[in-house]
């Protein structure tokens, strides 16, 4: 029904949501000027009027109109596929950690000894679930979390096998080598920073990318006053927790990142905020190094 203003039409926009970037792309493909805005840049009234549909894109046209709308890359159907696979092996870690959380909690709530080697979960351990003495009640509902345990665990082994696949591909095997190059990076988190930060060329600088990621403070200034609160906690969480686990590596594996760690350590008093700050680092350096097209240089 566009096609009829296709002449007429400046910009089309909507907002970001569940229904993802097919509809940005298929307006594209049909020659139309179209945009996905971020909602939480959209500028809110103070004062709240009515609220419809038909209110909300006559809001978000008079916004458009008057360029204060932020657009969001629109990643390819390949970029979108690819980041997909990162994010499911994510979410079946976290059921899979859940499980063994409601396992443990099986057992202690019935004060039943944990097998030898279940610390670790390794295949001994979860295999000596199995000869526990339990009346039927208590039976059914381990056996039942030890299959879904091994279950979660096959999909996710599957997944992961899938990773593999993706960051082998053409598009993703150089800039993924590269990127492990970096001191604590490991597959998993150079194909989630690679899928994660698509296009980085679409970030003006590092502050640009900081707060992309969620590893930029959130400042507040008056005057000669400036204050630096907790993280903007934007972008994707699992993706934040990668870096930070990562940025542990690094300062175990280089010395002089140990160096800054500790000075930061100093200087905030806390560990956390310290480790924040290598992650914030790491983030701007693998950002870096895809732009450059360069591996990792340790600074002199």
């Amino acid at each position: 029904s566009l096609r009829r203003f296709k002449a007429a039409l400046k910009r089309v926009v909507y907002e970001a949501g569940p229904t993802g970037y097919g509809l940005a792309r298929a307006l594209r493909n049909a020659g139309l000027p179209a945009e996905v805005v971020a909602p939480g840049k959209t500028p809110q009234p103070a004062n709240r009027d009515s609220k419809s549909d038909r209110l909300d894109c006559r809001k978000l046209a008079e916004f458009a109109e008057k360029g204060l709308l932020k657009p969001v890359a629109v990643p390819t159907e390949e970029e979108e596929g690819d980041r997909q696979v990162v994010r499911l092996y994510e979410q079946l870690t976290k059921k899979r950690r859940r499980v063994m959380q409601q396992i443990k909690s099986l057992l202690l709530m019935h004060g039943i000894p944990q097998p030898e080697g279940l610390k670790h979960w390794t295949k001994t351990g979860v295999a000596a679930l199995a000869d526990l003495d339990l009346a039927p009640p208590l039976r059914l509902a381990l056996d039942c979390l030890v299959e879904e345990l091994t279950h979660l665990t096959d999909l996710r082994d599957h997944v992961r096998a899938a990773m593999k696949k993706v960051s082998r591909q053409t598009r993703h095997r150089a800039k993924e080598r590269r990127l492990r190059t970096h001191p604590g990076v490991g597959e998993t988190a150079a194909l989630a920073f690679l899928t994660e930060v698509y296009q980085p060329e679409r970030f003006e600088d590092a502050e640009a990318l900081a707060k992309y990621v969620g590893l930029a403070p959130r400042v507040s200034q008056s005057g000669q006053t400036r204050r630096e609160g907790p993280l903007m906690k934007t972008g994707r969480g699992s993706l934040r927790a990668l870096l930070v686990q990562a940025s542990w590596k690094w300062i175990a594996q280089d010395e002089q990142a140990l160096g800054v760690f500790n000075r930061l350590w100093r200087n905030t008093g806390s560990k956390q905020k310290a480790i924040i700050g290598m992650a914030r680092r790491m983030a701007v350096n693998l950002w870096c190094m895809l732009r450059r097209k360069e591996d990792y240089r340790r600074a002199a």
